[in-house]
């Protein structure tokens, strides 16, 4: 029997995930099942469950690619002890998610906003999930300590409840986009700089 080669189980694992991506933006996450992956995905089921036992475990590691992405943006700004204002990073940030949503068949940001619902009802994809949006949470409060250090924020702010609200605009963002769609990162961002400067 051939070995399998690394390279061959990423393409696999991501022929998965796109398979579902498509699924979910044209179905929604409830209508969209196991089997529907499968036949999307033109794989076997013995090969689709060798890689994901569920939907759930698809849909986390689909949001796991978006929020890797959001996490190198915030490694990349905050290198080197650098601080950046809260709005150049809001911008980056939704610059990278829009990059990445894109990339699919379906935007990506419509399945966050599904997964984000599941997510609040507890069980396998809570579990999954909150530690991920827990973790932005933190790159958002040193965000906002590096931003008063410089002398962005008066020394009665504090960093941890700046740093929630700046999480919060985030789907913010994303719901505007999805709902209104007249939302840009750059008009977003420059917004968010004037009531910070204000």
């Amino acid at each position: 029997m051939p070995k399998v080669t690394e390279e061959h189980r990423n393409a696999r694992r991501e022929q998965i995930l796109r398979a579902t991506w498509r699924c979910v933006a044209r179905e929604g996450f409830h209508k969209t099942t196991m089997a529907d992956v499968i036949d999307e995905s033109g794989l076997s089921a013995g090969a689709v469950y060798g890689y994901f036992r569920s939907k759930d475990q698809i849909l986390t590691a689909i949001a796991d690619r978006s929020v890797g992405t959001v996490d190198q943006v915030f490694h990349d700004l905050l290198a080197d002890g650098r601080a950046p204002h809260p709005a150049d990073v809001l911008q980056a940030v939704l610059d990278r998610l829009l990059d990445v949503a894109g990339q699919g068949d379906g935007d990506l940001t419509l399945i966050a906003v599904q997964a984000w619902g599941e997510a609040v009802r507890g069980g396998e994809i809570h579990d999954m999930i909150q530690p991920r949006i827990a973790g932005l949470r933190d790159h958002w409060v040193e965000v906002a300590r590096r931003h008063q250090t410089a002398g962005g924020l008066g020394p009665d702010a504090d960093p941890e409840q700046v740093g929630r609200v700046l999480l919060g605009l985030i789907p913010g963002f994303i719901l505007q986009r999805l709902l209104l769609g007249e939302v840009t990162p750059d008009g977003y961002a420059a917004g968010v700089r004037a009531m910070l400067e204000a």
